[in-house]
């Protein structure tokens, strides 16, 4: 099979022993971003223009802060917020509150400013890189499942997925996939889930019995960082990292 840009980093992913290697992937693309924006892309113009335009959501601009570049980040804002004031003054001038009704509570969606905001809030440059960047190695999984017998193995022998990454291989398979490679692939994908999911259950629970006096002495096992990885699982991401910083 030929390799692509994703191949080796979706192998390497694999290779992580993680719980969810899109996690992997997606903390990858993620710090990639915020690197990228706050090392020397935000002097040039056609990547200012593209965050004065987008912004960052609430997430992302704590991880701009965390990472340390104080001048990039004022940088990136002086001239956001330009076009930000810019459009805020217009969406102010053009408001025009509705009638207030007996019967009737008005809506975001019958508001054209409340709608603005809500546009602005979920727009991202960091997140707008992560999306365009996963689907593309979602779409590398499934060409390396079907040609790929050394992923096919790593695929087999890894802890499954977080439940938002396994809703995305679960609806992927139905349309990347023939009617032949479905019956393969489910089995394999719904066992993986099942036996990690029962795994993280009970490793957490014995962290939750080591606090019984009659346990003190007995062994860990892999119980002792049970809780960020059930986190993990759960719901995506890495709970316990670290903040993501320019001097790592």
């Amino acid at each position: 099979m030929k390799e692509s840009l994703y191949t080796i980093p979706l192998m390497d992913a694999f290779k992580a022993d993680d719980e969810c290697p899109f996690c992997f992937i997606e903390r990858e693309l993620e710090q990639h971003a915020i690197s990228f924006i706050l090392g020397s892309a935000y002097m040039e113009d056609d990547i200012r223009m593209e965050t004065d335009e987008t912004g960052f959501c609430r997430h992302h601009y704590k991880m701009m802060y965390d990472y340390g570049n104080r001048l990039g980040s004022a940088l990136i804002l002086s001239t956001h917020f330009k076009k930000l004031n810019k459009d805020l003054k217009e969406q102010i001038k053009a408001f025009s509150p509705g009638k207030t009704s007996l019967f009737k509570k008005s809506k975001a969606s019958e508001n054209p400013l409340s709608d603005w905001i809500e546009k602005k809030e979920h727009s991202c440059y960091v997140c707008n890189y992560i999306e365009k960047n996963y689907d593309r190695y979602l779409d590398t999984f499934f060409e390396l499942y079907k040609k790929n017998p050394e992923f096919l193995e790593l695929f087999k022998k890894s802890k499954g997925f977080c439940l938002h990454h396994f809703k995305e291989l679960a609806a992927g398979g139905q349309n990347k996939l023939n009617d032949k490679q479905k019956a393969e692939f489910y089995p394999i994908l719904f066992s993986l889930m099942e036996e990690n999911m029962k795994r993280l259950e009970e490793e957490v629970t014995w962290f939750t019995e080591k606090y019984d006096y009659r346990n003190k002495d007995k062994d860990w096992g892999n119980s002792k960082d049970s809780i960020q990885r059930c986190m993990q699982k759960a719901a995506g991401g890495y709970p316990a990292d670290a903040p993501f910083t320019a001097d790592r």
